[in-house]
């Protein structure tokens, strides 16, 4: 399994991390606050479903104060629960919520980056992640 310890899993989040990030439209909060992928995914998945366990798991975390840090700690819930893929897929269904946060340079406007990038998550779908949340 991978933990906490392991290198690869720091640098799967960072690519994670930057992917989700890249071309980002920047957006401010009611109260000034910059949102981030975070915030994107909350969005998305509101959309989609009622409820996701990650987000409200993540949003009941009191020590959590950004939106990156949440966000960080949803990819580490997603991979634990292995929803990773299945999650991001929601989030990339509608088209015109991606137009909505994303430039258009980011790869998750292209329907083959998107099938490539989903893939790729899927595979992951097999590996163990013991990390604390």
């Amino acid at each position: 399994p991978v933990t906490d310890g392991s290198r690869e899993l720091h640098s799967l989040c960072a690519q994670l991390e930057f992917l989700l990030q890249f071309d980002l439209k920047e957006k401010r909060s009611f109260f000034g606050q910059r949102k981030d992928y975070w915030d994107f995914l909350c969005q998305a998945l509101a959309r989609c479903r009622q409820e996701h366990e990650g987000v409200r798991f993540v949003a009941s975390l009191d020590k959590l104060k950004t939106p990156v840090g949440r966000g960080r700690a949803f990819l580490r819930y997603c991979l634990v629960h292995r929803q990773l893929a299945e999650s991001l897929q929601l989030c990339l269904l509608d088209p015109e919520n991606l137009r909505e946060w994303y430039y258009a340079r980011s790869p998750f406007l292209s329907p083959q980056h998107r099938v490539e990038i989903l893939s790729s998550l899927y595979e992951l779908d097999s590996v163990t992640f013991h990390l604390a949340l």
